[in-house]
């Protein structure tokens, strides 16, 4: 008998510890699930501030180039979507307000901070406010204009998809075929993004290589050009600027995966005389 008590209040307990865990897990979710809602409902109200016209329609962009006064060249015609962002409005709601990205038919549609480190916005919204989602926010190495030979952004690879969670779908080269453009709106000056690589790279290698520096760049996109998840017929000039977007991926502890693209000026044409389009900076190399 007195065994039998025994195994029934272990059973108890054991059922207690369990309604307790299942009670833990059902508060947590929810926290999860009110830390998303409050990121969205931030981004919403301040995409209504800023951009009070709504998304740009998506536009398709024409590679046929055309021939220049000079029969030697050829001119590629930059379009990006007409978006007005209120950048003294945005600048109002966060003074580190740099620029705002874009990417048609994905969530990607966020402003960009500058940083004075690598954890502030990996945890505060644009307005400050704490939270899990973070903001997108510039490598502080790396001047928040954009005028660098190469910049680098960070963001989270939320399991919302929101944030930086959508970039990892470079992985497949399909993914890639339906959005091979990003764009980038600073004050005065609007980019299209020419999608050229993305690899996956663990984050001690990114640090012992320095990639994160513009010295190192002809390395940098050697690497990328050897492991690269997708084919992309973007080409480069000596004059071009890079931007790598980071976030976080999980094939291995510590992996990051990192989409670079080409900034193409709009109203400012890129040339490059035919058949000299690649400077020998950016050849790459077997590894």
């Amino acid at each position: 008998m007195r065994n039998s008590k025994r195994r029934n209040g272990f059973a108890w307990l054991v059922l207690l510890l369990a309604l307790c865990v299942i009670a833990l897990s059902g508060y947590k979710l929810k926290e999860i699930q009110r830390t998303y809602r409050v990121g969205d409902e931030s981004y919403k109200e301040l995409l209504n501030l800023v951009r009070p016209g709504g998304a740009p329609p998506v536009i398709r962009v024409s590679e046929a180039p055309y021939e220049s006064s000079n029969e030697e060249e050829m001119i590629a015609e930059i379009e990006v979507p007409d978006m007005s962002i209120d950048f003294p409005v945005l600048e109002t709601i966060n003074p580190d307000a740099a620029a705002w990205l874009y990417s048609p038919d994905t969530v990607i549609d966020y402003p960009v901070m500058r940083a004075n480190d690598y954890d502030y916005y990996l945890h505060h919204l644009p307005d400050g406010t704490q939270n899990a989602n973070g903001t997108l926010f510039i490598d502080y190495n790396c001047s928040p204009d954009f005028s660098d030979k190469l910049t680098i952004v960070y963001g989270h690879n939320m399991k919302s998809g929101k944030m930086f969670g959508s970039i990892v779908g470079y992985k497949k080269q399909s993914y890639y075929e339906q959005h091979p453009y990003m764009y980038l709106y600073l004050d005065g000056t609007n980019y299209r993004i020419d999608l050229m690589y993305g690899c996956v790279i663990g984050v001690g290698e990114w640090r012992e290589r320095a990639f994160m520096f513009s010295e190192n760049l002809s390395s940098f996109l050697a690497y990328a050009s050897h492991t690269t998840t997708f084919t992309s017929e973007v080409e480069l000039a000596q004059s071009d600027r890079i931007i790598a977007m980071s976030t976080c991926s999980y094939e291995f502890d510590g992996a990051r995966y990192v989409l670079i693209g080409v900034l193409r000026p709009e109203h400012e044409n890129s040339v490059a005389p035919i058949g000299d389009t690649t400077s020998s900076d950016f050849i790459a190399f077997s590894m």
